[in-house]
């Protein structure tokens, strides 16, 4: 029998960590929807971060890969990479984390394209195996997910344009069962728009309007082993606006609002022999149908499936195109995940570099695993444009 442990901390609590980390498509007391490598949805970007985590209608920038790669058609710098690094559960360990590489260029007034790579890692385990009574010593191992896409956007109009994205995802879990398991892989597919409006006068101010939409992680489920139980990936449904109020041409004040759904099926009730309901689970369809039935398919009808929108709402501050501050807040129902929390970040802008720093405080009585956590991320600004404004 093979089995694994922390290095430090005790097999059972990092058990139990797995199972939060990986929400495993296993039976539930509860309609929570679940999916396999759902580090695809944590926030990558400190920007975004520090704006209640969203990002699908804000101004361009490097790491717009992560959230609308539709915005790039309109991204005023010709190139830029962005390196960003996420802590996760960092009050409890210390090598969990997220870290992200992304590299966007414009190819012409009208398109640009992007790739990324993102690696999440679970820290250090040491496995054992059981044999005659006696524990042996299998090495130490580092399960990891690593996703790599590339991303091309392109204008339609002056204000409008589109992006597609392809996907590789491979999750390396090194799961520890009696029957010897394979990493998983599987592609991905993300569909964006974008809008950003020319500057209008509006009661005697000047503002900008932006909205955006992706549809993102579109493939087929993850299969660890064979005839096992297939994973979902999480494929998500962004919808969001932002509004600009220009001040003066140093002081711009923005406004953002943003609506997620998981476009999975929701979990469907399990009984027993007795038919007494011992849990829920993900029902055995394929990918496409159940973006199809995940618009209708909670048991309790339209107001569940309300309560499966997550919402946020962020500002952002910029002086002088070099400083900003941010803050922001996401909300979750009580009965999906029970996610809200407060976000607060800033970001300056020295000799074409951008420093962004964001800080999360949870309101929720659930644990959020990013709770009191500091998360940076560094923009290289490659080429003659260096100004953080958005393009007129």
């Amino acid at each position: 029998m093979r089995f694994w442990t922390r290095k430090i901390h005790t097999w059972v609590y990092f058990a139990i960590l797995f199972l939060a980390l990986q929400a495993v498509q296993a039976q539930s007391d509860s309609r929570v929807i679940t999916t396999g490598v759902p580090f695809l949805l944590i926030t990558p970007d400190a920007r975004a971060a520090g704006m209640g985590e969203l990002g699908v209608a804000t101004s361009p920038d490097a790491f717009s890969q992560q959230w609308n790669p539709a915005k790039y058609a309109f991204f005023n710098k010709e190139q830029a990479l962005g390196v960003s690094y996420t802590p996760y559960l960092s009050k409890l360990v210390n090598d969990i984390f997220l870290g992200n590489l992304t590299y966007a260029t414009r190819v012409s007034d009208r398109s640009a394209w992007a790739a990324s790579l993102k690696y999440f890692s679970l820290g250090d385990i040491q496995f054992n195996e059981i044999v005659g009574g006696t524990i042996v010593d299998q090495g130490l191992q580092r399960p990891n997910e690593i996703t790599l896409d590339l991303s091309y956007a392109l204008k339609l109009s002056e204000t409008f344009s589109m992006a597609v994205v392809g996907r590789f995802i491979r999750s390396d879990l090194k799961i520890a069962t009696d029957v010897d398991t394979q990493a998983a892989n599987t592609l991905g597919v993300d569909i964006a728009a974008y809008y950003q409006s020319n500057s209008f006068d509006w009661v005697g101010s000047d503002w900008r309007f932006r909205s955006g939409m992706n549809i993102s992680n579109i493939g087929p489920r993850l299969n660890y082993d064979l005839g096992g139980q297939k994973n979902f990936i999480p494929t998500n449904l962004k919808l969001g606006t932002g509004l600009d109020l220009i001040l003066d041409d140093n002081n711009i004040l923005g406004l953002h609002t943003e609506f997620n759904k998981l476009l999975v099926p929701s979990p469907v009730a399990v009984y027993d022999d007795q038919n007494v309901l011992v849990g829920y689970q993900q029902p055995d369809i394929g990918f496409l149908e159940g973006i199809i039935e995940s618009f209708g398919d909670a048991p309790d009808g339209f107001q569940e499936e309300l309560k499966e929108i997550t919402w946020a709402v962020g500002f952002e501050y910029l002086f002088q195109k070099t400083l900003a501050l941010r803050t922001g807040y996401f909300n979750e129902s009580l009965e999906k995940g029970a996610r809200r929390f407060l976000t607060f970040g800033a970001g300056m802008q020295l000799n074409r570099v951008d420093f962004d720093i964001s800080y999360l405080f949870s309101t929720s009585t659930i644990r959020n695993p990013l709770e009191n956590t500091l998360r940076f991320s560094l923009t290289f600004n490659m080429s003659k444009f260096s100004s953080v404004e958005p393009q007129e």
